[in-house]
């Protein structure tokens, strides 16, 4: 694939998307018609206030989230995922039908009632928007494909709140314009979706429960004990937390801060929109077209900084001062442009990989039910931003740029904590940067490497950044054999001592670390995991491979499994490799030079032997040094 943008060339994805994109757009032309509606004429309709109102139609919208996510999770790993979505966009038109007969005859009870079916709708619309993306696309296309459903979600929001305000804003004919719309758009996001292709069912056998509270407790145990799946499902809530105490403020935010008018609440809602997208889109190329989590912590590292820095942009800010009109906040106020715009885009890099992670590391069969778990999760975290802001700004009298400053604060507090119990996070961050300045990479034949299982990969040593090059291309993390004093370097032993390397000590010199390192092996072996090894036994001197040492012989004899050759191409010269001398003492040739790995197809045991796997890796390498 060239870029995630020819997806939207694909029957097996634009279908999905647009159905997915004008289910979102749907949903806020009706919240925001309905929400700014009350807020003008909540005396002709009730006589609640328009406080309680608001409060009342979030609180609405969010219930379904914690009732029916559950159920929603276990309805689509038990049906064919696109049956589920066609019915649950059939149900839409019924819902927009309930909601345009509120309209037009003030029932505002039929409105709120609307309101919560259609959370109702996105409950069960969520698990199977992000399931079936794994079954329609390759692997290489998860990263792009979800950053275009998360742009899509973004631009959705940002366009369906701005036509919601627009047309109820329009006199006599605002009501009636509103409910074509919303009746047109259910139709044709129904009319998208019976063009979604058909995918297969995983598990027939799961058993629905009816009652909720059950399956979401049940959902949420099965979670929390995947523990990499929990940690990215705690980090994808908290982005959640994260975005819905800075969303909820900006109106206020704008109005008692920056002293400006409605429109600069649609400006920065569009900054913050529009920074989601290009993060979003930016996911792809800084990966390289896979799922990688070192980008996680730049996002939380962008989220605390601009969300710390947009603080900081207010304080030369006084009532004296009002800026009355949008060119006067581009004049006077840029720096709180800035920040908006780049809380969007390092959120974009934050979520984008999180919920790849989700869908590539769930079991297929629980996939559905996984993601329900996520939302059940992000519906209290969203629930408890809502608390914590009206006790900083009730009780403690905080000002809203004080409430971001803290918000920015906890999210590296919380971010810090993440890393602490999933250090592969910061390990992939760190990865990522290091061969990301360097080089720049191609890899071919990943599709040989197995999802699962026990496999040796073996790889020509020319560079101190092999492993890396290596780590850096395989979604799948190997268990790599290094020698053991490179665990006594502060940086790569702490990537490798987190990637779980095990070390290694040639014979004469630590006998006693050679053994242990044996024994390692054929345990990871046994435990299904993937290791990887130089069976060159040290770094080359001289652009050429070295013939491979015996050791993976007496590996493969205790623990027969398959062996997958790889070379690494364009290394040889590079400021690690030894040409011209000891490695790092001489100048790099050029800034990001190119590399390639190649991966070949996988041997038998029995076939493995060290003459065979070096010709192999030699055949891959080529005449590229």
């Amino acid at each position: 694939m060239s870029n995630q943008f020819s997806l939207l060339t694909r029957r097996r994805f634009l279908p999905f998307f647009l159905t997915q994109f004008f289910g979102a757009f749907n949903d806020n032309v009706f919240k925001q018609s309905l929400i700014i509606l009350l807020a003008f004429q909540a005396s002709s309709w009730t006589s609640l206030s328009v406080s309680v109102l608001t409060n009342l139609c979030a609180g609405l919208f969010i219930l379904p989230f914690f009732l029916f996510s559950a159920s929603a999770g276990q309805l689509a790993d038990r049906y064919e995922k696109t049956r589920v979505i066609r019915t649950i966009k059939i149900i839409e038109v019924g819902i927009m039908g309930l909601a345009c007969w509120g309209f037009l005859g003030h029932h505002l009870s039929l409105l709120l009632l609307a309101l919560f079916l259609m959370g109702t709708h996105s409950t069960f619309f969520g698990p199977v928007k992000y399931a079936i993306l794994p079954q329609v696309l390759h692997k290489d296309e998860l990263i792009g494909g979800n950053a275009l459903v998360e742009t899509g979600t973004s631009l959705a929001i940002l366009l369906g709140s701005t036509l919601g305000g627009l047309l109820i804003a329009q006199n006599s004919l605002g009501i009636e314009r509103v409910c074509l719309t919303l009746v047109a758009i259910a139709l044709v996001g129904l009319a998208c979706s019976w063009q979604v292709p058909r995918v297969g069912v995983w598990d027939r056998q799961v058993q629905l429960d009816l009652n909720p509270w059950r399956e979401s407790l049940r959902t949420l145990r099965y979670v929390a004990q995947q523990r990499t799946l929990f940690l990215a499902i705690m980090g994808i809530s908290w982005f959640w937390f994260y975005g819905a105490t800075f969303l909820t403020q900006i109106p206020s935010f704008t109005h008692d801060t920056l002293h400006a008018g409605e429109h600069a609440v649609t400006l920065l809602l569009t900054l913050f929109s529009v920074g989601i997208a290009l993060g979003s889109l930016l996911c792809e190329r800084l990966s390289g077209h896979q799922v990688e989590i070192g980008l996680v912590p730049l996002g939380a590292l962008g989220l605390t900084l601009f969300g710390f820095d947009l603080y900081l942009s207010t304080l030369h800010l006084h009532a004296s001062a009002p800026l009355l009109g949008l060119r006067d906040l581009f004049q006077y106020c840029p720096r709180v442009l800035l920040d908006i715009t780049l809380i969007g885009v390092f959120g974009g890099f934050y979520i984008v990989p999180l919920y790849a992670l989700i869908q590539s590391r769930s079991e297929p069969e629980h996939r559905s039910r996984v993601i329900a778990a996520n939302n059940i999760l992000n519906a209290m975290f969203m629930v408890a931003s809502a608390l914590l802001a009206v006790v900083a700004l009730s009780v403690f009298s905080l000002s809203i740029p004080q409430l971001f400053l803290g918000t920015a604060l906890l999210s590296a507090a919380v971010s810090l904590y993440i890393y602490s119990l999933a250090p592969e996070y910061l390990m992939r961050f760190l990865i990522w940067i290091l061969m990301s300045l360097f080089y720049r990479i191609t890899r071919k034949g990943t599709e040989h490497i197995p999802e699962q299982g026990a496999c040796i990969l073996v790889c020509n040593h020319v560079s101190f950044y092999d492993a890396l090059i290596i780590a850096s291309v395989l979604r799948r993390p190997p268990r790599f054999i290094m020698d053991y004093r490179i665990f006594q370097t502060p940086l790569l032993g702490f990537i490798f001592r987190t990637a779980r390397a095990i070390p290694i000590a040639r014979k004469e010199e630590d006998p006693v670390i050679l053994e242990a390192a044996y024994q390692a092996i054929q345990q990871a072996l046994e435990d299904g995991d993937m290791i990887c090894l130089f069976p060159e036994g040290a770094l080359s001197k001289d652009g050429q491979m070295a013939p491979f040492r015996a050791g993976i012989s007496r590996i493969l004899q205790a623990s027969p499994v398959p062996v997958i050759p790889i070379a690494l191409r364009g290394l040889w010269g590079s400021i690690a490799s030894r040409k011209g001398g000891p490695a790092f003492r001489h100048r790099p040739r050029r800034f990001r030079s190119p590399v390639e790995a190649v991966i070949g197809t996988a041997i038998p045991p029995e076939s493995a032997t060290p003459e065979r796997l070096y010709h192999e890796v030699q055949n891959l390498r080529g005449d590229w040094l």
